[in-house]
């Protein structure tokens, strides 16, 4: 008996309305909803108006629903059942009893049957997709759990995938449009595989992408992703990029932006290429809620199953933009018109059209080839047109990638373009290179092909012609026998000339140059027609612009078989900006030298200067009980000139001052205010005062009275009957005591450098010497080093003053020989030892 064609009554009750539509191809739509959904739908409509009015759209959007179910496995139904009558040889009613005889027998409904029956007709990709779930059904059969799982979810079972893909595959082909592709897709065939969206892209031949259709986005989301323009990658865009599935487990993880990512952040996706006979049109792009786990190949073959029914409709449809989603279908240029372009070109063409064996492209036919077409092997055209491009150019396929991207631009629709593309071409079994222009553009369903073979002649002109630009050479020839004479354009730039007037003979040069220069040239062509050998000379041109250049001129003679000269070749070269340079040198030379001397004095006064006031050693210092002893070392380079100053001196009072310091700074300003400091705290020291108003009043001179310049000091008064001595320091290095065996460091007391702030307080201490005790003060050239911090410094040079000799000059000699600083800096010492 035939299926009874039943149409769902939205006034009849839910239940009795989609039995039928449940056992052909329908799920009950509110199966999956929440229970507390249901209640607080149930409490909307028993409450107030606007729930009934809700509850009544839900209950028509699943009646249209179950009706578009209906529709389409009454479709599968009516396709199997034509199958049957083919084969049977019956009658439609006949095959309707037959398909439900079968089904009532093998105990599954008549949508299930008439699915497997188009399967064994049909053996297609689909075919294969359902074979792979039935064997991965019967292989897991048999556990417990499986049992379970089962029993638990009847439905799953009797919508089987093969059910599924085959409603989807019918929904597809009816759809007049991709939006009603991704729908039956959708409903069908993702939903049971945990999908929560799908989108369809349709590939432009600009490289952009357009959003056909969608399911399971938000009506905004698919407004805002309507058009992804060309050069931005994102999931779609890499699959059709490099035409091949790309299966995500989190979209989050890698960073590409998607239709969808604000609702599923770390969603799983898919994204596959939607092609036909080698032409990719588009990309089937699936969504999941959450992270996607490594998916058996079951479900991978179904998904490319469902890219491949995308095809179909991006191959038939294109998107139309607008307000009306329509669609239209897609009309494609004829190939007379793509040769008739290749014709109008001046550039090489050839017209390819895709060759497809089995569904699958495996190659090119050359269509046509263009009048300015020259094959690289020299055939005739028509030996090319008409041919396989692999079988005329099999070298296509090798390093050059040629065919690689004429099938890329085929399959993507986005051109290629590339310049001095190496080639390869076989000749008689040789291979020849060659370098060309490439231009590929994909044109309906045809290639367009330009190359442009690089004259390498013609590149070297070019080349040779822009030296002789940028070098300002000029080029020339001359005929003795004819008085032809041929010079390039440089030349007539150089010598200020129109390129319509006469070229200029070698024998009136010297009217052209500077009167100067005339026994040079005269000297120049005395050696190349006289003497027969090549020549070169300088001189200075004037041109009829009153600019004078300065020239280099090289020729050679060519000799006849008797060895006179009867053509004569060389270039002038324009070498002013060279000769201005060498002049521009030798001044700067001049006055480097002059520079050089001038800082020679300057430091040798400067010098001269410091060891006046500053000598290496000084008379011993006569003092009641005390030893005194000062060192002065200066730098090791001249220039290096540096600041340190020491004194010693016994005051009116019988006391005796002592001090080192450092100014900042190299040169005559650091050895004159060097000597502005030592003398004014000479001056001061009269007065009685003690070191830490000796320094304040010190740094008010260095601030206020030789240019603000810094320094540093430490300065001490002993008191020779007391055996005494006070100390302060102004940012200085601490003295040492040395008693016995033991050397220490004295306390880093309070005080700023000088002449840093206009006033300052500096602290003092006492120390308490006994006999035989030595204290020494030195600036930080003894110890200083660019590889050691300053305390490791110091801890080398308590241990070198433990072990000194008896003799206090000794021990100063001592230190300086075995200083160990790098800085190549001064270095002031200065020593007392009680007696």
């Amino acid at each position: 008996m035939s299926l009874p064609e039943q149409r769902p009554d939205p006034t009849e009750d839910d239940a009795a309305d989609t039995d039928d539509t449940a056992d052909a191809a329908g799920t009950d739509d509110t199966a999956g909803t929440p229970a507390d959904e249901q209640s607080a739908l149930a409490s909307l409509t028993t409450d107030y108006p606007v729930g009934k009015l809700a509850a009544t759209v839900e209950r028509l959007r699943r009646e249209v629903r179950a009706a578009q179910a209906q529709a389409d496995g009454r479709a599968l139904i009516e396709l199997a059942k034509g199958i049957l009558v083919e084969r049977l040889g019956c009658g439609p009613a006949q095959a309707a009893r037959q398909l439900a005889e079968l089904a009532d027998q093998a105990g599954v409904t008549p949508l299930e049957l008439a699915v497997d029956v188009i399967n064994q007709s049909a053996r297609d990709r689909l075919s294969d997709v359902a074979g792979a779930f039935l064997a991965g059904a019967k292989g897991a059969v048999g556990t417990a759990g499986d049992r379970e799982k089962t029993a638990a979810d009847p439905e799953q079972t009797q919508r089987s995938a093969a059910v599924r893909l085959r409603e989807a595959e019918s929904g597809a082909l009816a759809a007049p449009d991709t939006q009603a592709v991704a729908d039956s897709l959708f409903h069908h065939a993702l939903t049971p595989l945990g999908a929560v969206a799908v989108a369809i892209w349709t590939a432009r031949s600009d490289g952009s992408l357009t959003l056909s259709g969608s399911a399971g986005f938000s009506p905004a989301e698919a407004g805002r992703w309507h058009y992804v323009p060309p050069g931005v990658v994102t999931v779609a865009r890499t699959s059709l990029t490099e035409r091949a599935g790309q299966w995500i487990r989190s979209l989050s993880a890698t960073g590409l932006p998607s239709i969808g990512q604000h609702d599923h952040p770390d969603g799983g996706r898919a994204a596959l290429p939607a092609g036909t006979g080698g032409r990719v049109h588009g990309v089937l792009e699936v969504v999941w809620p959450s992270p996607l786990e490594p998916q058996p190949p079951q479900v991978v073959r179904q998904v490319e199953a469902l890219a491949e029914l995308c095809a179909h409709t991006l191959e038939t449809y294109a998107f139309v933009h607008g307000g009306d989603t329509g669609s239209e279908p897609r009309v494609l240029p004829d190939a007379a018109e793509l040769v008739d372009l290749a014709d109008g070109l001046h550039d090489p063409a050839l017209v390819l059209v895709p060759y497809v064996d089995g569904g699958h492209l495996v190659d090119f036919r050359v269509h046509h080839v263009n009048s300015r077409f020259l094959d690289p092997a020299g055939r005739p055209h028509g030996l090319i047109n008409g041919a396989l491009l692999l079988e005329a150019y099999p070298m296509a396929a090798g390093e050059s990638e040629l065919f690689q991207r004429v099938e890329r631009v085929y399959a993507t629709g986005e051109p290629f373009r590339a310049q001095r593309m190496s080639l390869t071409s076989l000749v008689d079994q040789v291979t020849l290179a060659s370098v060309a222009d490439i231009s590929i553009s994909r044109h309906g369903n045809s290639v367009l092909l330009i190359w442009r073979i690089e004259d390498e002649t013609a590149r070297l002109a070019s080349l040779l012609q822009h030296a002789q630009r940028l070098g300002r050479i000029g080029g020339f020839e001359e005929n003795l026998l004819t008085g032809d004479i041929t010079w390039n354009s440089q030349l007539f730039s150089l010598y200020g000339r129109s390129p319509a007037s006469a070229p200029v003979p070698l024998e009136e040069l010297a009217l052209h140059a500077h009167p100067d220069d005339a026994v040079v040239i005269g000297r120049f062509l005395r050696t190349l027609l006289h003497h027969r050998r090549p020549a070169s000379a300088a001189f200075r041109l004037r041109g009829p612009d009153d600019v004078t250049r300065h020239i280099r001129v090289v020729a050679e003679p060519v000799l006849d078989a008797d060895g006179r000269p009867f053509v004569v070749r060389g270039a002038y070269q324009d070498i002013s900006a060279h000769h201005w340079t060498e002049v521009a040198l030798a001044a700067t030379r001049d006055q480097l030298a002059h520079s050089e001397q001038q800082a020679t004095e300057r430091n040798r006064l400067t010098l001269q200067l410091q060891h006046a006031i500053m000598p290496p050693t000084q008379a011993p210092l006569r003092a009641p009980r005390l030893d005194v002893a000062v060192r002065y070392r200066p730098a090791e380079t001249e220039q290096l000139v540096g600041g340190d100053w020491y004194d010693a001196v016994v005051l009116p009072s019988g006391l005796v001052l002592l001090c080192v310091g450092d100014v900042a700074g190299h040169g005559m300003e650091a050895a004159t205010s060097m000597v502005v400091l030592r003398n004014a705290l000479r001056g001061l020291a009269v007065t009685g005062a003690g070191p830490g108003q000796l320094l304040t009043w010190l740094n008010s001179v260095a601030h206020h009275l030789t240019g603000s310049i810094t320094a540093t000091a430490v300065c001490g008064i002993y008191d020779p009957d007391s055996r005494t001595l006070r100390w302060a320091r102004a940012g200085h290095l601490p003295p040492v005591l040395v008693r016995a065996a033991e050397a220490v460091s004295l306390p880093l007391l309070k005080g700023l450098l000088l002449g840093a702030v206009p006033e300052v307080t500096y602290a003092e201490d006492e120390v308490q010497l006994a006999v035989d005790d030595t204290l020494l003060m030195y600036t930080d050239g003894l110890i200083e080093r660019r590889d050691r911090t300053m305390q490791e410094s110091m801890t080398q040079l308590l241990t070198t003053v433990r072990t000194s000799p008896c003799t206090l000059d000794q021990q100063l000699d001592r230190l300086l020989t075995y200083s160990r600083s790098d800085t190549d800096d001064d270095t002031c010492i200065v020593g007392i030892r009680v007696s």
